[in-house]
């Protein structure tokens, strides 16, 4: 009789990817993200550190319309429809303490790899009017179709102010990430004749959405005063082109404040070894290129 095979070990990267999720209590927040494509963490940020982020974003908003915003009663006259306030993570340092928190890391790790980058961190500004983000997918960005079942991508959307449909809240169509597509057209509405399957994030402030690169979301339209206020943090796994420039441009400041963390340095690009000009590649850096979907 032939001898049974043994099945292999987990990785050490999975084992602590998994190790991760059981000690800070998300596993059924891992399972609701495998069935639905995306999964919420409620109180991420205290009541400090949202006010730190809302009045940095808001301040530089304020500087580049050159006149003040009252985040509670703008009138569509005040600040008509949404805008992107980009490249928000060395405007202050609660950014850097947002980058790394740990809950809503440890779902992206799941999902990217502890390799994976910073991609972007921006708000969506939106005050009332204007139109939907209609939804689509974040593979969109030049991955084609039929999309993997792993992710190449993945969003942490932080509330900054109150999640409502009327209020202009996100929306993601459960279980969109596993038909491996973007949607076609007549699919990516949002409104009384849009998608029926698009669901509003009724959320609180501090909570975090995390969701899979290939799930389909988009915002509603706010329909009433004030401004809604996010946090948008995009990750890429490391062979993914990032839409903001870190690696050489971090500044020093950021370096030395994090030289013993090695995870928050990983993560802005200090173990990528593409990017090489006249001196050539960092062969070094080459033996830390992860080999699978978790390292």
């Amino acid at each position: 009789m032939a001898e049974a095979q043994t099945i292999p070990a987990e990785s050490d990267a999975l084992r602590r990817v998994l190790d991760a999720i059981d000690e800070l209590g998300l596993k059924e927040n891992i399972v609701e993200l495998e069935a639905h494509g995306f999964t919420t963490v409620k109180g991420v940020l205290s009541a400090t550190e949202i006010e730190r982020a809302k009045a940095v974003i808001l301040a530089r908003v304020e500087r580049h319309l050159g006149t003040a915003i009252d985040l509670d009663s703008a009138t569509a006259e005040d600040f008509h429809g949404m805008t992107y306030v980009p490249y928000l993570l060395y405007d202050d340092e609660i950014f850097e303490e947002i980058l790394v928190a740990p809950k809503p890391l440890a779902i992206v790790t799941y999902l990217l790899g502890e390799s994976c980058l910073l991609s972007s961190m921006g708000c969506h500004f939106k005050g009332p009017g204007g139109f939907p983000l209609p939804l689509h997918s974040d593979n969109g960005n030049g991955i084609p179709a039929p999309f993997p079942a792993f992710s190449h991508v993945a969003n942490v959307n932080y509330a900054l102010t109150p999640y409502s449909r009327e209020a202009g809240a996100l929306a993601l169509v459960p279980g969109s990430h596993k038909l491996a597509r973007p949607p076609r057209p007549e699919e990516a509405g949002l409104g009384d004749d849009g998608n029926p399957n698009a669901v509003p994030m009724d959320i609180d402030p501090g909570d975090a959405v995390i969701w899979h690169g290939n799930s389909w979301h988009g915002s509603f339209v706010r329909q009433v005063p004030g401004i809604r206020m996010n946090l948008a943090v995009y990750f890429s796994r490391q062979y993914v082109q990032t839409q903001e420039r870190h690696a050489d441009v971090v500044p020093e400041e950021v370096r030395e404040r994090h030289a013993n963390d090695t995870r928050f340095l990983n993560l802005l690009g200090a173990k990528q070894p593409y990017g090489w000009q006249k001196a050539g590649p960092d062969y070094s850096k080459f033996a830390l290129m992860p080999r699978g979907l978790y390292d």
